[in-house]
């Protein structure tokens, strides 16, 4: 691995590079609304432990709010969690639409 060289697959942009719509006069302010490394939706179990684990546990559903990940709901277990998560983000069709 050389100095420079950064995780990751190589056919995914890197997010060191800023992608800001030079039309956009407030480009640089949505960019750091975005959330950390795109996920608008996330899950983590209630009494903590790895995600995996124990998949039978309720969940805790987070949601981006655009400053911080909020408290959203709860999800019975990890697959209902899942579905959750994979739901479209805002702003984003779902490929079924």
């Amino acid at each position: 691995m050389g100095k420079h060289s950064r995780p990751g697959p190589p056919d995914q942009p890197s997010r060191a590079v800023p992608r800001l719509d030079a039309d956009d006069p407030l480009a640089a302010y949505h960019r750091r609304r975005r959330p950390p490394m795109d996920v608008w939706r996330k899950h983590q179990p209630l009494h903590g432990g790895g995600g995996h684990v124990r998949p039978d546990e309720p969940r805790a559903l987070l949601r981006w709010t655009g400053f911080a990940y909020e408290m959203a709901g709860t999800a019975p277990d990890l697959p209902a969690a899942q579905r959750w998560v994979n739901e479209a983000a805002p702003g984003i069709q779902a490929a079924d639409e």
